[in-house]
């Protein structure tokens, strides 16, 4: 492994998912205090809008003397173990990701999550999940999407490939991931690049953390047909996330029916799909039939 491989596989922990924990728990504390939102910010005398950026993770670099300053005034004694497991997890919050590096070619936080999932449920209507592209494939799908300045592509096609060093780590996530099969047959590069890429997804056969199964064309329609979805499940008891991209946004949704509502049509999707092995034997046989 070489050394930024290392870098990306220490960011296992990502920073990201530390300020939503810190922000989920000060809120935890805040309402368990009896205090509004309202309340603290006069009490501190902070800018208006602070306590709600700190709770819901907006802020980019929360203070460890904020953390303290709160902790204080929601009563939570100095020899209390939540006191320096939240100065502690603020300390973490404040750490700089791999993606940083990126920041040129990011504008979602889309990765930042995915770094700190423990479970990654895929479902793709019309490409390849990002985490088993190859290059060749990526940078065609960058050009596809009408990006024309070469070096942006080569950036975007490093920042997919710095991505996939997640599966490599120790302690690799575990991804199970729904491809629609017009995904499959839709052209991208050269014959070789189109192998290439179907050889890497019958690579993770062996992979115990890893499933991959293709949704036939012959199913017909099926609710997966509104747009292609992710399901971030964390470690710690965090709570999951749904995150959903179009071609101007990406939504994130955290609501528990919102939750349980993707989970039920993932589990539909997957049930609809062909199994492990029979994808398998497909994208065999499909690679033998290209030209």
């Amino acid at each position: 492994m070489t050394a930024r491989e290392v870098q990306v596989a220490d960011a296992r922990r990502s920073p990201t998912v530390r300020r939503r924990r810190l922000g989920i728990e000060l809120r935890k504390l805040r309402i368990a205090a009896d205090m509004s939102a309202l309340e603290v910010t006069k009490a501190l005398e902070w800018s208006p809008g602070k306590v709600t950026r700190l709770e819901k993770a907006q802020s980019v670099k929360p203070m460890v003397a904020d953390t303290r300053l709160l902790l204080d005034l929601y009563g939570v004694p100095a020899d209390d173990p939540r006191y320096e497991e939240l100065l502690t997890l603020t300390r973490q919050a404040r750490q700089r990701g791999w993606w940083n590096s990126y920041k040129d070619v990011l504008d979602d936080s889309y990765v930042e999550f995915e770094a700190g999932a423990e479970k990654i449920h895929a479902f793709e209507l019309s490409v390849i999940p990002g985490l088993l592209q190859t290059p060749a494939y990526a940078a065609a799908l960058h050009r596809g999407r009408l990006i024309r300045d070469p070096e942006e592509v080569e950036r975007l096609v490093q920042l997919r490939m710095e991505r996939q060093h997640l599966l490599n780590h120790t302690e690799p996530p575990y991804l199970w991931a729904v491809i629609d099969e017009a995904a499959i047959l839709r052209p991208s590069g050269t014959t070789d690049d189109r192998r290439e890429q179907l050889q890497r997804l019958i690579d993770t056969g062996p992979l115990e953390h890893v499933t991959v199964q293709v949704l036939p064309l012959e199913a017909g329609p099926h609710p997966g047909l509104a747009g292609s979805f992710v399901i971030l499940d964390f470690p710690d008891g965090d709570p999951s996330l749904v995150y959903a991209e179009n071609q101007h946004t990406s939504v994130y949704l955290e609501e528990r029916v919102e939750i349980q509502r993707y989970s039920m049509l993932f589990q539909h999707l997957s049930a609809t799909a062909l199994s492990p092995d029979a994808t398998l034997a497909y994208l065999a046989r499909t690679i033998d039939q290209l030209k």
